[in-house]
């Protein structure tokens, strides 16, 4: 039977634990890499969280793999990982990937939505009509 995408987020959910503004702050405070994993469009029209790191969804496994190319260098296996998206789902994803290839402390905060709400500290988009 294939698997569907519900399985995939059961998976996601078990492996990753979600965290909260007070919990992500603590790892912050420790020296956590902030992952925001939507989407470049998003980020222009809603920001980030403060001193987040972007990298796409889609170039995540890229990014975190020491042995491609695109291997970026704020990801490191010794280092917590706090990843969020609009609403939780792809950071869940991005998460368990994340796990597979090694990382050990890697936490969904959900979305940036739940964040701000929060009280999180978000850096806006630059106003495009100055």
């Amino acid at each position: 039977m294939p698997i569907t995408v519900k399985d995939m987020l059961e998976a996601a959910h078990a492996a990753v634990p979600r965290i909260g503004r007070d919990e992500a702050e603590a790892l912050i405070a420790e020296g956590a890499l902030v992952l925001d994993v939507r989407d470049a469009p998003e980020i222009a029209m809603t920001g980030l969280i403060a001193g987040a790191h972007h990298v796409s969804r889609g170039m995540l496994e890229f990014r975190a793999d020491p042995a491609t190319a695109f291997q970026d260098s704020e990801f490191r296996h010794d280092r917590p990982v706090v990843i969020y998206c609009a609403s939780g789902g792809r950071a869940a994803l991005a998460g368990k990937v994340l796990r597979d290839m090694g990382y050990e402390r890697v936490y969904n905060l959900g979305g940036l939505k739940d964040w701000a709400e929060a009280g999180g500290k978000v850096d806006h988009p630059i106003d495009h009509g100055m």
